[in-house]
């Protein structure tokens, strides 16, 4: 393997950085081949997002991925909404995924057959990353490999993952739970982040932001900007807040000046509230603090910048308003592990 041909594989577990949970770097070649395994009921959803995000964008200077659909047997599918999907290949074609996702399904039970099992295990065993979310997730503990690890689904189904496989570690409040060459996301559009948050850790997030941008998505959410919601107060009817477009406004302001220092008082002025009335609120929309919110989206620069161009640690710095490069530096280790000038001769495209 060329030096050029290497990836630093980032597997942070992005979402859970506050808590401390945190998985190994590792060394690999990036993911090419991606193969979706559908069930009988499988979410017309879930396949439109794999197959959008996986897309062949090569004529745009991004990666080239091979992207196939497969089932326990070739042939028709009845997706959730009753419609009839050809599927071409059968389980042979995860002999040679670097990446399997395990769709989302309404049939029931949530359970695999033998041969589903073995297919998965063994291609994960072979060095395969496995990825599920909502339902699929389910799927993916019955075949044994979530066992004694950290896993996520949709939210009003957690309760429901924990009871029934008791050895898996169900975390209720996430986005997408990453555990190395296993991730789980939680339900519907967290697929979307899912899959982006695995094309940003092993092709790096200029390649991600692109794809987002071409898909017409949101190019990152980390699971302190999501809402969780008790099934009991899902059932009620939620009305948007008469501030949310302001709110909105004064991420959108404040992205744009990551250049300069900002204080609590500077956005709850742009958002003409009280600071003490604007913490509250900010913390409610983003489920953190405006300082450590400010912190990651100069950080998620930082990754661009050092992706994208050639530019100076300092001059980096300085751009994305961290007061030194020692600073950046600092805050880029505990996000990654790695310092700045490691990460961009793994990711850089210079």
């Amino acid at each position: 393997m060329t030096a050029t041909a290497q990836r630093w594989r980032f597997g942070l577990g992005r979402c859970h950085r506050e808590k401390g949970h945190y998985a190994p770097n590792r060394l690999s070649t990036p993911f090419q081949s991606v193969v979706a395994f559908a069930t009988d009921g499988v979410s017309s959803f879930g396949v439109s997002v794999v197959s959008k995000v996986f897309a062949d964008r090569s004529p745009l200077g991004l990666p080239s991925f091979s992207f196939a659909v497969c089932a326990e047997e070739c042939g028709a599918l009845r997706t959730d909404l009753g419609l009839l999907m050809e599927v071409r290949h059968g389980l042979e074609a995860m002999s040679t995924a670097d990446l399997i996702i395990v769709l989302p399904t309404d049939g029931r039970p949530l359970t695999l057959r033998e041969p589903v099992v073995d297919a998965i295990v063994d291609a994960h065993r072979r060095g395969a990353t496995i990825a599920a979310y909502c339902t699929g997730s389910f799927l993916l503990a019955d075949t044994g490999l979530l066992d004694g690890r950290r896993a996520t689904t949709d939210w009003n189904l957690v309760a429901d993952l924990a009871e029934r496989y008791p050895r898996v570690t169900v975390e209720p409040e996430t986005l997408y739970v990453d555990e190395g060459r296993l991730v789980t996301g939680a339900g519907a559009a967290a697929g979307i982040d899912m899959c982006l948050y695995l094309l940003r850790r092993e092709h790096g997030t200029a390649v991600s932001n692109a794809v987002a941008r071409e898909a017409m998505v949101a190019p990152r959410r980390e699971s302190g900007e999501v809402h969780y919601v008790p099934p009991s107060e899902a059932r009620a009817t939620r009305r948007p807040r008469a501030d949310d477009t302001r709110m909105a406004d004064v991420l959108r302001w404040s992205r744009n000046r990551l250049h300069h220092a900002m204080s609590v008082d500077d956005l709850a002025k742009h958002a003409l509230m009280s600071p003490r009335t604007f913490a509250r609120r900010f913390r409610e929309v983003t489920g953190t603090t405006p300082h450590a919110w400010l912190r990651d989206q100069r950080l998620d620069r930082v990754e661009e910048l050092l992706e994208t161009t050639d530019l100076s640690i300092r001059k980096i710095a300085g751009l994305v308003g961290f007061r030194s490069d020692g600073v950046l530096r600092d805050h880029f280790v505990k996000r990654h592990g790695v310092p700045p000038r490691d990460y961009r001769r793994v990711f850089s495209k210079h």
